[in-house]
């Protein structure tokens, strides 16, 4: 069995999260998703999400493609992960190309491309505008 790993925030669940999961999932047999718990988000990347953590982990988890959920606590927290749970591959957008380059020595790391015209930062500056 292959097993695939990937981090995320996954605040205001959109289709390029989706599409993130899906191809993911065909890099192997089992996929494992980290959902950057709220204390993590707040106190290491200083963002404040709208979701709460427990949320966005529970809508993860009901994607078809997510096998299992785990809590993202710290930024060390990947070497323990995809030792923990045997990952083959370590999954993550290209536009954190080469800051994962380390967990080589581990599994096979994987860019992944991002869906053109989403995220989440996008549509909070929408909703943003929307209130002024």
């Amino acid at each position: 069995m292959k097993t695939v790993i990937t981090y995320g925030t996954y605040d205001l669940f959109h289709v390029g999260h989706l599409n993130m999961l899906k191809r993911a999932k065909e890099l192997g047999d089992y996929l494992i998703v980290a959902v950057s718990s709220d204390r993590f988000n707040k106190e290491e990347k200083d963002k404040t999400c709208y979701v709460k953590d427990v949320d966005r982990a529970a809508i993860v988890e009901a994607i078809k493609y997510v096998d299992k959920v785990i809590f993202e606590d710290s930024w060390d927290q990947k070497v323990e992960d995809v030792q923990k749970y045997n990952a083959d591959v370590f999954v993550i957008g290209d536009d954190w190309k080469g800051e994962f380059d380390f967990l080589e020595e581990y599994c096979e790391v994987v860019y992944l491309p991002r869906t053109e015209g989403v995220s989440t930062t996008q549509i909070k500056a929408e909703l943003k505008n929307q209130g002024e």
